[in-house]
């Protein structure tokens, strides 16, 4: 498949983007600076430069041409109300626009889990970013695309074990962004698994064991 990914710097893409073209995909990672695309290429990866926060819906299907997939897992990362706007709430939205017009069927989108610092005192930046990650998470999962909603845990800047704890509802907790990652290339290895909104933290349980365990209940159903 060829699979673009929306956040392909981040500290979830750039671990998911060689576990991609590991698995034999074609993959293409948009960039925001002209000194990323060396180590997306390096990765394996065809680099495609824009920003998010400026791309139209036609600039991104231009990225998105000639793709079976897209997984958006790019964030604002506490940078700023506007820009919390733009990426996590309206950068969802276009990508789904922009997926439609080219007959894209499969979105992953990296979300937020939604007990994330319930237990502290409450941030207006915070709630602002959990409600555009709310906004987002309602437009896609209203849409007719075959989309998967990850919502992880706090992330943590490490690659983990590959044991998780996945599914509807799981317990709070830390989530290593390269278990994210895992759990994304699964995904899209396993398509029959859809429509779906799955809680993520780091557990006890391989990914791929998670995964199939996902899968086998959703056939019973």
């Amino acid at each position: 498949m060829k699979i673009l990914i929306i956040g392909a710097t981040g500290g979830i893409g750039h671990r998911l983007l060689p576990m991609l073209v590991a698995n034999g995909h074609e993959v293409v990672g948009l960039h925001r600076k002209p000194e990323q695309a060396d180590a997306i290429r390096t990765a394996g990866a065809v680099p495609c430069p824009g920003d998010i926060i400026d791309m139209s819906v036609a600039e991104i299907a231009a990225a998105a041409q000639s793709c079976d997939a897209i997984v958006f897992s790019a964030g604002a990362a506490g940078s700023g109300l506007d820009r919390t706007t733009a990426i996590d709430g309206d950068g969802p939205i276009k990508t789904v626009a922009a997926a439609r017009a080219l007959g894209i069927s499969r979105l992953y989108l990296v979300s937020a889990f939604p007990e994330s610092a319930r237990q502290k005192e409450r941030n207006p930046r915070f709630e602002h970013y959990m409600a555009e990650k709310k906004r987002a998470d309602v437009a896609v999962a209203s849409s007719e695309l075959d989309w998967v909603i990850v919502r992880p845990g706090t992330l943590q800047h490490e690659d983990g074990d590959g044991r998780v704890s996945l599914g509807p509802a799981v317990a709070y907790g830390n989530v290593a962004r390269g278990n994210v990652a895992r759990v994304l290339a699964g995904l899209i290895e396993r398509p029959d698994i859809r429509r779906e909104i799955l809680e993520l933290t780091d557990g006890t349980v391989p990914v791929a064991e998670a995964l199939e365990a996902l899968r086998k209940a959703r056939l019973k159903g």
